[in-house]
């Protein structure tokens, strides 16, 4: 691209240091609680020989573990930068209220759908997949419910508290049916979400797919004063 064309274009600091830190996690941790938790539930791997020398599944429970720690953490840290973050990262980036996140939504809806050719201009999450994220993040919570229940039953210290949401999740048969359920649907969601961000990044070309790790992306300097009229009409600071 020509030094003319690249002066049409502004570098926007969108996704903070924070913001791609726990999203990292949060991938890592969802696929080692994955395998493992697959694993845990029904043992595919069988190994002879006395169990102190392989320690198969006491390896797998370590793992899921740790893993479900990271989990946690980034998930908390994810949400909590919903008020402490940027205006990309505001909670106001998921439930749209200016009149201009809710004119974008139909439209967003309809390119998902191939029934509009470009996708209307955001720096952000557009506002559909800011109105996905409250469902995922609301799985990613009854994920981490579940799997407290679940473990608090054999925890000892303080862990064992934690067994106040058995009853709270249905019972031990539930809580484990329902973590089940959310992981497939949590990578479920992994999959369009990586289509999706290919999509919006050849479609729109503004560096969505290296902006979660350089933080930056490429808007063409016309559309930005239309781009900030949301957080405006939302009150968000700049």
């Amino acid at each position: 691209m020509s030094a003319t064309a690249l002066s049409n274009f502004a570098i926007v600091y969108v996704w903070e240091r924070p913001v791609r830190v726990a999203h990292w996690c949060i991938v890592l941790s969802i696929a080692v609680l994955s395998v493992t938790g697959l694993y845990i539930g029904t043992p595919f791997l069988i190994v002879t020989g006395p169990a102190w020398q392989h320690f198969t599944m006491g390896w797998a429970k370590v793992l899921h573990f740790y893993a479900a720690v990271v989990f946690v953490l980034a998930v908390l840290a994810r949400i909590l930068w919903m008020f402490l973050g940027n205006r990309y990262a505001h909670w106001s980036q998921f439930i749209p209220l200016g009149r201009d996140r809710w004119s974008r939504l139909l439209p967003t809806l309809r390119f998902y759908l191939f029934l509009r050719r470009e996708p209307p201009p955001v720096l952000g999450h557009n506002p559909l997949a800011g109105l996905t994220y409250v469902l995922v993040y609301g799985l990613c919570l009854a994920a981490i419910a579940t799997g407290l229940a679940l473990y608090s039953v054999s925890a000892s210290g303080f862990m064992h508290g934690f067994n106040f949401l058995v009853p709270l999740v249905g019972g031990l048969q539930t809580a484990r049916w329902i973590h089940h359920v959310v992981m497939w649907l949590l990578l479920g969601f992994a999959v369009h979400h990586v289509y999706s961000a290919i999509l919006m990044s050849s479609t729109e070309k503004t560096a969505t797919m290296e902006s979660i790790f350089s933080g930056y992306k490429f808007m063409p300097r016309e559309t930005l004063p239309t781009l900030d009229r949301p957080f405006h009409e939302a009150g968000v600071r700049r």
